[in-house]
């Protein structure tokens, strides 16, 4: 009997459907929202210095995982004026009218290089399903995560006729790093 019910007992820990959400604590020091196009005939790279982002994640148990990011579109740099003041005016990211872009997933799921995050990105209030893929190495309660996800700005209604010189698409480039919460 005694067997029988440790048998329970460690069926029921070890099941993934009762393994705990882990919550994570981002080190803001030491990550980065960023983002890399072309402009102007050149390569161009910038980065958002205001956002936030509260993330649950348990490699084991990707079915409690969810992802949820605000960026402020107004911190938006990338140090050169010519690129700065089209792309934070109202044909660009527009931050007076629409301040916040937005990141929520769905399902993570495993993938043979890493994971991906269905989910749903916002900007310019343009909503649009994506799949984020992203690395995770995690050790000693300590994760670091880096994505990539190229986008059509056009598909969120960013930009103008005259922005014949900027590439179409985007790349939004995300270092995470986070220490697990207790």
């Amino acid at each position: 009997m005694m067997l029988r019910t440790l048998t329970a007992c460690l069926a029921l820990c070890l099941s993934p459907s009762l393994a705990a959400a882990q919550d994570w604590n981002i080190d803001r020091d030491a990550s980065s929202v960023g983002f890399e196009t072309t402009a102007f005939g050149g390569p161009v790279a910038g980065e958002f210095s205001d956002w936030s982002a509260q993330i649950t994640l348990d490699p084991t148990a990707l079915e409690t995982a969810q992802i949820s990011a605000r960026v402020q579109t107004a911190t938006g740099a990338t140090g050169s004026n010519g690129v700065d003041d089209p792309m934070l005016g109202t044909d660009g990211l527009a931050p007076a009218a629409h301040p916040l872009a937005l990141f929520e997933s769905g399902d993570i799921r495993a993938t043979e290089t890493g994971y991906d995050a269905h989910g749903v990105l916002t900007i310019r209030d343009v909503s649009q399903p994506v799949i984020l893929p992203f690395t995770l190495e995690i050790a000693n309660g300590h994760a670091i995560a880096d994505a990539r996800l190229t986008i059509a700005r056009t598909d969120y209604g960013v930009g103008a006729p005259g922005w014949g010189t900027t590439a179409a698409n985007v790349t939004l480039v995300l270092h995470i790093e986070a220490d697990a919460a207790e």
